[in-house]
């Protein structure tokens, strides 16, 4: 029985060792007669095609490095501390996927992580989930022993009744029933066991208070994942592995419920003036007769942070604030 197109990749880099194009895998794979590429009427797009597959399904085999003219080479994980730093540092101011930072110029272009925040209110939204920045700032205390109380957003889910009986039969039981709290740490990427510990007690810390606490972020490596399964089984803070179209964002751990702490909340209203609106308008909400709900979830929304409504306004805020696009990066693997 004869090779997968993928297990013939695999088997060309681990003879090769030494990063390779696409056209180079292609040769190997053809002289070696891995796979027969009888049904494909462009073989050598189909092997650049899979290779950007392995980068995109995350993939742990494989890594790559960025090159000029947009083209990428590829190498087994296995290999990366055999390669030189030369062969690694092709290109100044890019990264490789999967975790392993290149050198940065001083004019490399980045973003800002709070750039981010739009992208998590976005997917936030289309789960049905209100959130809001809260700015550390602006809170009244400067005692450097409260930065780790603030969670970088905040959410609520109201449970959706569907009868107006129901609804108040709950709130007469137990109003703490009618919605659930969130908390979200956000960081740009952790890539290294160090990072993702700071981030995870952080997140630990900032979340304290809520039903479910979130850590979330723009890159993580893979090679952190069994780490982060022990972290997440031990503490039940959440993942969410956020993406430049935030409708393709993921919860890849669901957090674990917990209940309000209310001596943490009361403190958090007095040291930050935004906690203390949002919380405000909770409050408002579920305790406001029937009548008057639609007007006050239209006052919260608009107290929240904004989202996007389609991809179009994402793709060109990403461009604007400099956050790589999947998309075009999907579009170019394809197309080399």
């Amino acid at each position: 029985m004869g090779m997968t197109l993928n297990d013939a990749i695999i088997t060309s880099l681990e003879e090769i060792t030494n990063p390779a194009n696409y056209m180079e895998v292609y040769k190997r794979i053809k002289e070696k007669n891995y796979y027969d590429f009888k049904d494909s009427k462009t073989p050598a797009s189909t092997v650049s095609a899979s290779l950007g597959n392995f980068i995109r399904n995350r993939d742990s085999r494989v890594k790559r490095i960025p090159q000029k003219g947009g083209n990428y080479t590829y190498f087994l994980t296995k290999y990366e501390s055999e390669i030189s730093i030369e062969a690694l540092a092709t290109v100044d101011g890019l990264e490789l996927s999967n975790g392993v930072s290149l050198p940065t110029t001083a004019n490399a272009r980045t973003f800002d992580e709070r750039s981010l925040h739009k992208l998590l209110s976005s997917f936030l939204h289309s789960t049905g989930i209100s959130s809001k920045t809260i700015f550390h700032e602006q809170s009244n205390s400067k005692d450097s022993h409260q930065k780790w109380i603030h969670p970088d957003m905040i959410g609520i889910r109201f449970l959706n009744l569907h009868t107006q009986t129901s609804q108040a039969f709950l709130k007469a039981i137990n109003s703490l029933g009618t919605f659930e709290l969130s908390a979200y740490e956000i960081k740009k990427e952790i890539k290294t066991d160090y990072e993702l510990k700071k981030c995870f007690f952080q997140a630990v810390s900032n979340s304290s208070w809520a039903n479910y606490g979130y850590l979330v972020t723009f890159e993580l490596s893979d090679v952190l994942m069994d780490e982060v399964k022990r972290l997440n089984q031990a503490f039940g803070i959440g993942i969410i592995r956020l993406s430049s179209n935030p409708f393709e964002s993921e919860i890849i751990l669901q957090a674990k419920y917990k209940e309000l702490d209310f001596v943490t909340i009361d403190k958090l209203c007095k040291i930050n003036p935004e906690f203390e609106r949002f919380i405000e308008h909770v409050e408002k909400y579920i305790t406001a007769d029937a009548r008057y709900t639609s007007a006050l979830n239209k006052e919260l929304t608009n107290f929240c942070d904004s989202f996007f409504i389609t991809e179009t306004e994402s793709e060109a805020y990403c461009k604007e604030k400099n956050i790589p696009l999947e998309k075009l990066l999907e579009e170019n693997l394809i197309a080399n």
